[in-house]
């Protein structure tokens, strides 16, 4: 029998890599023998790099950067198994936890980081680079990224501007002379569920800036000036992507990689498993289990344990959804190629108990799923394959 185990990761409690170890544990004690193959997967947010890492033997690699606050921090990235492509998670240098609570300022805080890390991994070779956006501390449509990667923007009075959203304002001109020229044959691959345009009331700073401390005063001024970046960047490039959408991700960092790269806005669930090459190797399976930290009708809407599933129906192999818990709704997943949902708290829990036992709750649950799949092959064949 061979078991692919493709988690997400249960947020707060237990990394993917965690949940695909213990629901290993599970399955092997009820099928000894079982080929079970692991494969953590993530939606291109947090765990992201490590789950692509792990799953394709591929390396960690350390790199300090200009962190949110222009100040360095200890960050992270990772060169995939096949040597040539990097995945980098934009939070790992541009991220709100890298920002104490009482210095969120989205005016001044920048991408830089994001920059150095892309840089990074073309100086290791990398011309592959999947990027995920989500949980940035920024607001300055990428203009950091893009000065780390040689863009120089200019005031007018010919005065180079410093990093953060509100300086865009006085943008009158840019430099795209020292772009790095590896930037034109590597494919950029950025992970974005979210369909937000850069400006207007759907935009950057009106959707995600209250989130980094912008109150009404500063949302308005943060719009403006990326509005007016937009437009002179659009005449720099003769790219207009201020409106496509995505381009409001991660405080605009959208807008900037369609601005300065040859980036592609896909959602995230898809082009982590098509790096993993879950289609190729779930034809070979017979069950597929995935998971997350809690299911309900939003897990419908593309979600990780939705991508997997939707591979495996199309292969013919059954999926099964072990979730921390199941909320409103849930049975909609069995719509969308789940074949069966299940949650691990085996009683009444607090949940803080369930967040600290949740590698033994996994387990435990997934041995619990494997019995039943042994009775179920024992009506069947008369016998349990174990």
């Amino acid at each position: 029998m061979r078991i692919i185990v493709a988690p997400d990761s249960y947020k707060g409690s237990l990394s993917a890599i965690g949940v695909a170890d213990a629901m290993e544990r599970g399955i092997r004690r009820i099928f000894s023998t079982a080929d079970v193959v692991k494969l953590p997967i993530a939606d291109g947010g947090e765990g992201t790099v490590e789950a692509l890492v792990r799953a394709t033997g591929g390396q960690m690699l350390s790199a300090r950067v200009t962190g949110p606050l222009g100040e360095p921090v200890d960050s992270f990235w990772g060169m995939l198994g096949d040597g040539r492509t990097a995945v980098i998670e934009m939070a790992a240098a541009s991220g709100l936890p890298l920002v104490p609570a009482a210095a969120c300022n989205p005016l001044h805080t920048t991408t830089y980081g994001v920059g150095q890390l892309i840089l990074a991994a073309l100086d290791r070779g990398a011309r592959q680079v999947i990027l995920g956006l989500g949980g940035s501390a920024t607001n300055d449509a990428g203009a950091g990224m893009a000065q780390a990667l040689g863009v120089r923007f200019y005031d007018a009075e010919e005065r180079e501007l410093p990093v953060g959203g509100a300086a865009l304002a006085r943008l009158a001109r840019i430099d795209l002379s020292g772009l790095d020229p590896r930037l034109a044959e590597t494919t950029i691959d950025v992970a974005c569920d979210v369909d937000n345009p850069l400006c207007g009331p759907r935009g950057a700073s009106a959707v995600f800036g209250p989130q980094k401390g912008a109150d009404a005063v500063m949302v308005q001024q943060l719009d403006g000036a990326l509005q007016h970046f937009a437009a002179v960047a659009a005449a720099a490039t003769d790219k207009d992507v201020a409106n496509q959408p995505g381009a409001g991700a991660a405080g605009g960092l959208g807008a900037g990689l369609l601005f300065f790269t040859n980036a592609k806005l896909l959602p995230g669930v898809p082009i982590v498993l098509e790096a993993v090459g879950f289609e190729g190797m779930v034809r070979e399976a017979d069950l597929v289990v995935t998971g997350e930290g809690s299911t309900d009708y939003q897990t419908a809407f593309g979600k990780a344990p939705i991508g997997v599933a939707a591979l495996a129906k199309r292969a013919g192999v059954p999926t099964v959804i072990l979730s921390g818990g199941l909320g409103h709704e849930a049975d909609t997943v069995l719509q969308h190629g789940i074949d069966a949902l299940l949650s691990i708290v085996p009683r009444a829990m607090e949940l803080a108990a369930c967040i600290e036992q949740a590698e033994e709750l996994v387990e435990a649950a997934t041995a619990r799923m494997c019995r039943l799949i042994a009775i179920g092959m024992r009506i069947h064949t008369g016998k349990i394959d174990s």
